[in-house]
């Protein structure tokens, strides 16, 4: 797979051309000793591409920043159409294409290191089904996820599932997030977040938090 460097980003070879690309790395510089490599690498989807979702999306920036915090790599990218990623917008059946290509890129990039995939709303969508279905995928992030949406790869799967969602969310009201939790196979891990809308907003270090509480003891 071809990788070109542009500075801070990235771009990488999507089903329709390159997508734009972010990587976070552990904050603290690793040690060369093979006891301080990376925990996992994160492929972390960002919300609607009609709605302003991008990989700077606050939620996608939080969630990025806490994991790298605590040792993970996290691979962030724009979905076709968004910034300068080629393309446009799929309904979600391209889109699920490209996360693909980026857990190509997040595998061959660290090969042999865990591989997690995670998301917030659409993104959560498309990561955790995408997840959930992938065998090299060994945990799951969904943070405010459409419950509404199909996911019966997610229902059923008994792979580790961290999720995060607002108290007072009206997208996805809190009591259709429980009942989805309900259904869900264990190991399974639901946060919620006080006083929280469906954007986090004046949440979002909550929600940096929440990542760290739910994943900081996780280890595959």
């Amino acid at each position: 797979m071809n990788v070109r460097h542009t500075g801070a980003t990235r771009e990488i070879d999507g089903p329709v051309g390159h997508l734009e690309a972010l990587l976070d790395h552990p904050h603290a510089e690793l040690p060369s000793d093979s006891e301080n490599i990376p925990r996992a690498i994160v492929v972390f989807a960002h919300p609607h591409p009609q709605q302003g979702g991008t990989m700077h999306s606050k939620i996608v920036y939080r969630g990025a920043k806490a994991l790298s915090s605590m040792g993970y790599v996290v691979l962030r990218f724009n979905f076709r159409g968004v910034g300068r990623s080629e393309g446009t917008f799929a309904e979600g059946d391209g889109e699920l294409d490209d996360y693909l290509s980026a857990l190509d890129y997040a595998e061959k990039l660290y090969p042999g290191l865990p591989l997690y995939a995670a998301g917030y709303s659409f993104g959560a969508w498309i990561a955790l089904n995408a997840g959930a279905a992938d065998p090299r995928v060994g945990a799951l992030l969904g943070i405010a996820i459409p419950t509404q949406r199909e996911m019966t790869a997610v229902i059923t799967s008994e792979k580790p599932k961290f999720l995060i969602h607002g108290e007072r969310d009206t997208l996805i009201p809190l009591k259709d997030m429980w009942r989805f939790y309900g259904k869900l196979s264990e190991p399974k891990e639901l946060v919620v977040i006080d006083a929280a809308d469906h954007l986090f907003d004046g949440k979002t270090r909550e929600v940096g938090d929440a990542i760290i509480d739910l994943l900081e003891d996780f280890e595959l």
